[in-house]
């Protein structure tokens, strides 16, 4: 039988951990996804825009697996002067689950150092630093042009013991992030410069090397995000996938991609593993990100700041919104004389697995304590770039989301599809089985095939070099 036609149960321990008493254990400065709370539009650099989490199926690459933290939200590729730099009082960290208890097992921690290289030039008597991140072209052989070199180290955190990633190549602590790509003029050729930063790691405690690059990207999200807020302004909700443009076709955005051993993230005693990106600087935890859209489409506005600053392991006070989600009846409020309607069965213990539990058969742990995470079935083999589907596990890919999210999974339409129902039976879901979308199209053909994935990002001058 099909997993998402099983019988569908009740998480009951977790409905009583929603009850009446959950308190708010953190402090409310907070934030996450594209500009989706309130407190973040503050501080963007800590603003964590989208997690992906899947088996590598890049070729050879079995047994391994690839994590992407992004952050940095819409992103002008033209931004100068200063361009995107990450904060160096902020920590950016993944975190991984293994034994469903919802807390981390395993923490892959950065920390950047932003050093200016005070270059100048003599102008008449005096040497005068100069206002620019570079004064001539670079290449991966010439960089003495570059002003300011980002750096970086990265930790894994075990059972509260910190320890260093190396480069496999000399052992070193010190990884270096590639320059934005200011244009054709300052990079001739940037994809080979940027290439320079991918590095062989070795992780303590997993024996085989892995791999890591962290750099800007052309922004993997496709949304048609102007219209969707614009109370769904879309031509048609039921039309082609493809029919609207993609907001965020010229924006960038900043990536922390790693791929790691499989063995190094499951436990022993189950493959399915569980993760979730933070930024936190001396503040508190500033931003928290797992499955895509949660905060921005599930979540209360009121709660939007305190969903980010909270841990997984607190979500019980979220529960409402998942088990009575809000979205499906604002769709039929602006397509119901259309025939649009919100599902009747309450509450949706289908979110509830799909969001908070893992979905049994698919990627549900033995044991699980219900928090909002992106779970992951390591077990499942990783399907070639041709041949996924963009729709996951309800277009008949299980190598998809919401069995962990890989860039070519088109989440949007995904997301609103199970909101409406997809899940449910046809009596209690009227439109459920509608091919709701935003009409902006994504597939695996807009990724590379390989690590690290994600596109080159766009020059912030378009100009070729004369």
């Amino acid at each position: 039988m099909d997993i998402w036609t099983s019988k569908r149960r009740l998480v009951v321990g977790f409905l009583v951990l929603g009850g009446v008493g959950v308190g708010l254990a953190a402090a409310q400065v907070n934030a996450s996804s594209h500009r989706e709370a309130p407190f973040i539009t503050t501080q963007p650099k800590l603003d964590g825009t989208d997690f992906y989490l899947f088996n590598s199926y890049e070729t050879g690459r079995s047994g391994f697996v690839t994590l992407i933290a992004n952050y940095l939200p819409l992103q002008d590729p033209y931004g100068g002067p200063n361009y995107f730099q990450l904060d160096p009082q902020a920590t950016y960290s993944i975190h991984i689950d293994n034994n469903g208890d919802a807390k981390a097992d395993i923490s892959f921690n950065f920390k950047f150092t932003n050093t200016n290289q005070n270059l100048s030039l003599p102008i008449g008597r005096r040497t005068v630093a100069v206002p620019f991140i570079n004064v001539g072209p670079i290449t991966t052989a010439d960089q003495s042009a570059l002003n300011v070199v980002e750096t970086y180290k990265l930790n894994v955190v075990r059972s509260g013991i910190s320890q260093p990633v190396r480069n496999a190549a000399d052992g070193s602590t010190t990884f270096t992030k590639p320059a934005d790509y200011i244009g054709t003029k300052s990079f001739p050729d940037y994809p080979s410069y940027a290439a320079n930063y991918i590095y062989n790691i070795n992780i303590p405690g997993c024996g085989t090397a892995g791999r890591l690059f962290v750099g800007q990207r052309k922004d993997p999200f496709v949304v048609n995000l102007g219209e969707v807020f614009d109370l769904v302004n879309v031509s048609n909700p039921l039309g082609a996938t493809n029919a609207e443009a993609d907001d965020l076709a010229d924006k960038n955005i900043t990536s922390l991609i790693l791929e790691v051993p499989t063995s190094c993230l499951a436990s022993a005693s189950s493959p399915i593993i569980g993760g979730w990106t933070t930024s936190s600087n001396a503040r508190g935890q500033q931003s928290r990100l797992a499955n895509p859209l949660v905060n921005e489409l599930v979540v209360g506005l009121k709660d939007k700041d305190t969903f980010n600053s909270s841990q997984p392991v607190q979500d019980a006070q979220f529960l409402p919104y998942v088990t009575h989600p809000t979205l499906p009846a604002v769709l039929q409020l602006l397509f119901g004389s259309a025939g649009v309607q919100a599902p009747t069965l309450l509450p949706r213990t289908d979110l509830v697995q799909v969001f908070l539990t893992g979905v049994p058969g698919l990627n549900r742990p033995p044991r699980v304590a219900p928090a909002e995470l992106m779970r992951l079935n390591t077990s499942i083999a990783a399907v070639p770039a041709s041949q996924q589907n963009n729709l996951g596990v309800i277009g008949g890919d299980n190598a998809g989301y919401p069995n962990g999210r890989r860039p070519g999974d088109d989440v949007v339409d995904i997301s609103l599809r199970v909101a409406m129902g997809k899940l449910l039976p046809a009596d209690k879901a009227p439109s459920g089985q509608l091919p709701f979308t935003d009409g902006a199209f994504v597939d695996a053909s807009f990724f590379d095939q390989s690590f690290p994935y994600l596109k080159t990002p766009i020059p912030g001058s378009p100009n070729n070099t004369p």
